[in-house]
């Protein structure tokens, strides 16, 4: 006998994207977004080359472009509620199967190291203008009748 499989209309048509399956490295929960997306780029062959970019490409590609995005990876904070608290992950996109269409994607993420940060675009120096002292740093940030 044929098992028919009925659907509510809201299965039928949902657009909607699903939530990408992005787990914990340790506790395997999943973890939620807490930050946008920063891009990594390559501005060095060294660099392509650690990737699968054979020499001549690479430095093809260097010397044509000043920086070349690297197209699946990125950096993003995420928010584990088993270790409740938040870590920013360096993100690649592995696809399972040669064909797009299928959105069979999975996720390779590891913690981020500090020298990778210097290969993101839109992130400010987390340390700050090395030439302002601490005190005018932390006065910038307060609010108050002058500052408005």
């Amino acid at each position: 006998m044929k098992e028919i499989k009925l659907l509510r209309r809201c299965d039928r048509n949902r657009k909607r994207s699903k939530r990408r399956a992005i787990n914990c490295p340790i506790h395997g929960c999943y973890l939620d977004s807490v930050s946008q997306k920063y891009k990594l780029f390559a501005s060095e062959a060294g660099q392509l080359r650690q990737k699968g970019i054979g020499r001549q490409n690479a430095l093809i590609l260097i010397a044509s472009q000043t920086a070349v995005l690297l197209e699946d990876e990125w950096l993003e904070a995420f928010w584990c509620d088993e270790c409740q608290r938040t870590e920013w992950y360096h993100v690649k996109t592995i696809n399972k199967s040669s064909s797009q269409n299928t959105g069979s994607t999975s996720y390779s993420i590891s913690v981020a190291p500090p020298q990778l940060w210097k290969q993101a675009t839109g992130v400010d120096e987390t340390r700050g203008n090395p030439s302002v002292s601490e005190f005018t740093r932390r006065n910038s940030k307060m609010l108050g009748y002058k500052n408005l």
